[in-house]
């Protein structure tokens, strides 16, 4: 069985590639309507299909042989899009939390901290359901994000809790923590890197560049507390 596919704009869903592209990625595909709402399927096989009524469901021809789309596919789809979105909103609302005046209690750390869960959470819901063909790549997607999670409990309760301080705090004080927590954010990079090269998302291929770059920048000092600390009273 296949899993399916990519939620466009609203109420907008994508199969997965045919298994006669190259591994995870797809061509343009053809639209079928699904559902009372209006919601639309996009289907990429050999011929017509006609939604996913049981008594009418397509079978397709694959290079790796016949696939069908089944509703658990869609239901495995749209928690894969649902663990992205909270990871982005969660990274989004962390990072935005620094345009805030000295002081905001939605600046504290503890709020910091919450999102950073939430974000690692989602994240870890899509790497959980991510179609890759090459399971290897997807085991290591994985294995990057137990570890940076991992990397992350025990530096809160080794070396941030002991001085009172909430995690993200702690990391941004001490780059040489981004040692422990940077597996983490290095899964999201090979995520958003397939997300670029297979569905040509711009935005995803910005950020393979721009998320290892402040990393980076903040792990060798070029982007040291004193410039973090100015950001945060723009």
């Amino acid at each position: 069985m296949a899993t399916a596919a990519l939620l466009l704009s609203p109420r907008l869903v994508s199969l997965p590639p045919h298994p006669s592209l190259a591994p995870g990625c797809t061509k343009r595909p053809t639209s079928y309507p699904l559902g009372r709402r209006g919601a639309r399927l996009w289907v990429v096989g050999d011929g017509s299909g006609a939604g996913l009524t049981p008594d009418r469901t397509t079978v397709y021809n694959g290079a790796y042989g016949p696939w069908t789309v089944e509703d658990s596919d869609v239901r495995e789809v749209l928690l894969y899009r649902s663990g992205l979105v909270t990871a982005a909103a969660s990274f989004v609302a962390a990072a935005s939390a620094a345009f805030l005046p000295e002081g905001n209690p939605a600046a504290g750390a503890g709020a910091d901290d919450l999102l950073y869960a939430a974000g690692a959470s989602g994240l870890g819901l899509s790497l959980l359901l991510i179609h890759i063909y090459v399971t290897p790549i997807k085991r290591f997607l994985q294995a990057l994000w137990a570890v940076g999670v991992l990397g992350s409990v025990g530096t809160y309760l080794v070396a941030a809790r002991p001085l009172d301080e909430g995690l993200v705090q702690y990391v941004l004080d001490h780059p040489a923590a981004l040692w422990f927590v940077g597996p983490t954010f290095a899964a999201l990079t090979g995520l958003v890197f397939k997300e670029g090269l297979c569905y040509g998302k711009l935005e995803a291929g910005i950020l393979t560049f721009v998320i290892p770059g402040l990393l980076l920048g903040h792990l060798s000092g070029l982007m040291d507390s004193g410039s973090l600390k100015r950001k945060r009273t723009l």
